[in-house]
């Protein structure tokens, strides 16, 4: 259940938005690097999530409020496997008062993580439909700062952050995001749906590009 509901957290920015939209239209939200000020805080919280994995493809939440969490696809000698993982407290946490203000990150926790086998096949194709959107960036578009929420991406060691971009490609992502989430949270016959799901939106995202994100 906790997984279900943070994975309609991640996306809730998106609900409300319209369902059809030109990347021409988006902001420049998501962009190459750390978004400004981000680095040591994102740092500690992959740090914590990944537990010492090293992912493919790791997709980190860091939420306004409550608690960071990510998806990972993780391959090694055993195949493909999908965690989704959970800060037990928020790792960036702020206490005093006045010009004793201090920011603490709280990585002395032990995270929620859930874990299930991922199909070859799925993992594959979602890293390749992912790089290659992820390719689409304009090579000098750096990650913007933002006060809400951020995603960091890391694919095969490429790095990629900001707020969710608001457009077509934007949505498709967030909503592969969803499933993969819910997929760790659910039956075995439950999850092969999830697979076919995932793939029919890589289908849609592979007509997309992120090139003319932040275009006005």
């Amino acid at each position: 259940m906790r997984c279900r509901v943070a994975a309609f957290a991640l996306v809730a920015g998106l609900a409300a938005l319209p369902a059809a939209r030109a990347a021409d239209s988006c902001g420049a939200t998501f962009g190459h690097g750390w978004p400004p000020a981000t680095e040591n805080y994102g740092t500690a919280v992959e740090g914590l999530l990944a537990g010492g994995e090293t992912p493919r493809l790791m997709i980190t939440r860091l939420p306004a409020r409550g608690t960071e969490s990510a998806v990972m696809l993780i391959e090694g000698p055993g195949g493909w496997r999908l965690r989704f993982a959970e800060a037990d407290d928020r790792v960036m946490d702020w206490s005093g008062t006045g010009n004793g203000v201090q920011r603490q990150l709280r990585v002395d926790q032990v995270p929620a993580i859930e874990e299930v086998p991922l199909p070859a096949q799925v993992a594959e194709r979602i890293v390749g439909s992912w790089k290659r959107l992820l390719a689409s960036l304009p090579a000098d578009r750096s990650a913007p700062y933002t006060d809400d929420e951020q995603w960091l991406v890391v694919l095969d060691g490429e790095r990629v952050g900001g707020q969710v971009p608001d457009c077509d490609a934007g949505e498709l992502l967030a909503d592969q995001v969803k499933l993969l989430v819910e997929a760790v949270d659910e039956s075995e016959s439950k999850r092969a749906r999830r697979w076919e799901q995932v793939q029919e939106l890589l289908a849609e995202m592979d007509a997309q590009s992120l090139a003319g994100v932040g275009a006005d």
